[in-house]
């Protein structure tokens, strides 16, 4: 695979960093990368995958464009509205780069289909709002031994963390969260939340996915970046591997 002259031109601010350079831009271009929620983190997460030049995205989301979304949402639009957001995105990166093919899903990811939809993805980006769907895009992740970036957001408040549970000393997202299929999920239509934080946090997990692909800088799998938009604070925390979780214990 090399460059063409205009991917060597589109990628020039990535190319000259001597710790991505040409090499790590094939890789971009070479990656199949799977996100799971067109929403708050997902939006501005699909641009910048797209415009970093991953070669392949797949964007699973099973919601319409609702007027409440155009807050944070920023890759869609009022005409959007009512229209399948998996289908506005891979509309939205089609304009934006021709180096970037998408999937469009238009349907919930769950137990049953989570392998299907995941096999043969490089990593996987979570940004969706519903915790049943977290634990079975983690379980379905592990079980293929796929990095699993995952992103949250509550009022003020982001966490990120990378997660690769098959490996001896790295946690998986149960590690973190427990099995608790059941605990109720809280919404950001219950409690409301900051439309730029949505960017932060978004633009943040597509740094870490670009990060996984690449081997970019030092590896963040094993620790949780918790973000205070209150105070504009940042702070890194270890993620243990639980010896006991059922789901990697034994890894």
């Amino acid at each position: 695979m090399t460059l063409s002259d205009d991917q060597l031109d589109r990628y020039a601010r990535h190319i000259i960093l001597k710790e991505i350079g040409g090499r790590g831009q094939m890789k971009l271009l070479g990656a199949h990368v799977a996100v799971i929620g067109a929403g708050g983190i997902g939006s501005p997460a699909i641009q910048y995958l797209a415009a970093a030049g991953i070669g392949q995205l797949t964007v699973i989301d099973d919601d319409v464009v609702a007027l409440s979304n155009l807050q944070r949402q920023t890759i869609f639009a009022t005409a959007d509205i009512g229209r399948p957001k998996a289908n506005v995105a891979a509309e939205a990166v089609a304009r934006l780069t021709p180096d970037t093919q998408v999937t469009a899903t238009a349907r919930r990811i769950d137990a049953e289909n989570a392998p299907e939809l995941l096999a043969g993805v490089d990593v996987v980006l979570d940004g969706c709002d519903n915790f049943g769907t977290r634990l079975a895009v983690a379980d379905a992740c592990l079980a293929l031994r796929i990095p699993l970036v995952s992103a949250a957001v509550g009022q003020f408040e982001g966490q990120l963390a990378t997660y690769r549970g098959w490996e001896a000393d790295k946690p998986c997202y149960r590690c973190f969260v427990g099995n608790d299929p059941d605990r109720p999920d809280i919404s950001c239509a219950d409690q409301g939340v900051l439309g730029a934080l949505t960017g932060v946090m978004g633009s943040l997990a597509a740094l870490e996915v670009v990060r996984a692909v690449t081997g970019l800088g030092e590896d963040s799998a094993g620790k949780l970046l918790l973000a205070d938009l209150l105070r504009l604070s940042f702070r890194t925390l270890k993620l243990p591997k639980d010896p006991g979780c059922p789901a990697c214990g034994a890894a």
